[in-house]
């Protein structure tokens, strides 16, 4: 940590929510919450222990769904039966992934899920934004039953478009993979969530992501616990962060609705192609 920021303790917590609104606005934005810009920042920058960043970093996945939630709920923009249909599979992976993590070796599935990242980044790149074209998404009767269509405001004028979800029980079992995934290698499941949805489900990348905004409040609420009463969340250190994320998440819930679905998806491919690259580093590093 720099030395003036280390013995003044407003300037260190100035610094740290001004960096936190920042992860705010991308993780309301893209549905990641802030972990993937907060943990970096805080043991590589601010020299915090890495239990100590973990767990405000979940401090800031619950403020940013908390302040972003309501906005994209009010605005039609989540999809509400969505994410409590996948909540189930996600639930159900991570308390999976929780159980066998001490008997499976993680050291290859780095690598593995580098390559995942990587195609789902080629994916996303290749996929053109809906535009309301219906016939285009091939039927589903369990989306049909559980009446996950919707419509969300995506027009030039903030007008409905329509679209209908497929691939239901696909979209399931990835969401139970991501929630595997991410309690095997520690990392947030949003990464994989908003993929599943776009790719297998055809859901909308604004609409993907605002629903997985809702969702990782949920999940991350859970974990958060945890790590309160191990004592890894400092009440000094979580606060700035809560302050700074639940700020930035207001302004990345309002970029969502006036920035276009192809900008979102560059940046969001951006992202995975950096997380994919750190997977994979931290894979071939296992081996050796």
């Amino acid at each position: 940590m720099h030395e003036y920021l280390a013995t003044h303790p407003l300037a260190f917590e100035t610094c740290l929510a001004l960096v936190s609104s920042v992860a705010g606005a991308f993780g309301a934005l893209l549905g990641l919450g802030g972990g993937f810009i907060l943990i970096p920042f805080l043991t590589l920058v601010m020299g915090v222990h890495i239990k100590y960043a973990i767990g405000a970093s979940l401090v800031s996945v619950i403020a940013t769904s908390s302040g972003a939630a309501a906005a994209y709920v009010r605005e039609r923009m989540t999809n509400v039966r969505v994410a409590i249909f996948m909540e189930l599979g996600t639930t159900l992976g991570a308390l999976t992934g929780v159980a066998v993590a001490s008997f499976i070796a993680v050291s290859g599935l780095y690598l593995l899920f580098s390559v995942l990242l990587g195609w789902s980044a080629y994916a996303m790149l290749r996929r053109r934004e809906d535009t309301g074209a219906l016939r285009e998404v091939p039927p589903d009767s369990l989306s049909d039953r559980l009446r996950l269509h919707s419509e969300y405001p995506g027009g030039k004028n903030r007008e409905m478009i329509p679209y209908r979800v497929t691939r239901a029980k696909l979209g399931l079992l990835l969401m139970y993979l991501a929630g595997c995934v991410s309690a095997l290698l520690g990392i947030g499941s949003g990464i994989l969530k908003v993929p599943a949805m776009d790719q297998a489900m055809r859901i909308p990348i604004k609409v993907s992501s605002a629903t997985s905004n809702f969702m990782i409040g949920v999940t991350t609420a859970t974990s958060a616990g945890i790590y309160f009463m191990r004592g890894d969340i400092i009440p000094g250190l979580a606060g700035p962060v809560a302050f700074g994320v639940l700020i930035g998440s207001q302004l990345g819930s309002r970029l969502l609705g006036r920035w276009s679905g192809r900008t979102i998806r560059i940046i969001f491919v951006i992202i995975l192609v950096v997380v994919s690259i750190q997977m994979g580093v931290k894979g071939v590093r296992s081996f050796e």
